[in-house]
């Protein structure tokens, strides 16, 4: 292998992931390299303090057109952003930090938190997530396999 030759696995423009630390078993991401941050639909988002903390809770959705799956999740606030929305329009979001599953790979990736009830896909795996890890196979789909809770 030469220098100049990355060695990554691929993944296609949307895969099946899991957000453990969110209590979320399964769900449909797409792989957008064009965005630099990953988002997650959520909504009834509440920011309170916890043992001198900020903290966020959130209800979410995370199986499109499913709208009786809910989920509740709590996870520690690490700021609010500011990021522009696919029709480019500044939006501060909720910023959380929590593990994310593509396949038995597990690490921490930043998730800003918004409604993408019209949005295609209910999370979306920024660059920052998948850089130096995957090559992104955009005609290709669901080339990892489901995300399995590691024993």
């Amino acid at each position: 292998m030469s220098s100049g030759t990355v060695s990554a696995a691929i993944i296609g423009w949307r895969e099946w992931v899991a957000l453990p630390g969110l209590g979320v078993p399964a769900i449909k991401a797409k792989i957008d390299t064009g965005a630099r941050s990953s988002a997650l639909h959520a909504f009834d988002v509440e920011r309170f303090e916890q043992a001198g903390r900020a903290m966020v809770r959130f209800q979410a959705h995370p199986l499109q057109r499913n709208d009786d799956y809910l989920i509740t999740a709590v996870a520690v606030l690490l700021e609010e952003r500011e990021v522009r929305n696919s029709g480019g329009q500044a939006e501060l979001r909720p910023v959380i930090e929590t593990q994310v599953q593509v396949g038995q790979a597990v690490w921490t990736i930043e998730l800003t938190l918004t409604n993408r009830d019209e949005m295609g896909f209910r999370m979306l795996l920024g660059r920052q997530a998948v850089r130096r890890r995957y090559l992104v196979d955009p005609g290709r789909s669901y080339l990892q396999p489901l995300p399995v809770p590691p024993a």
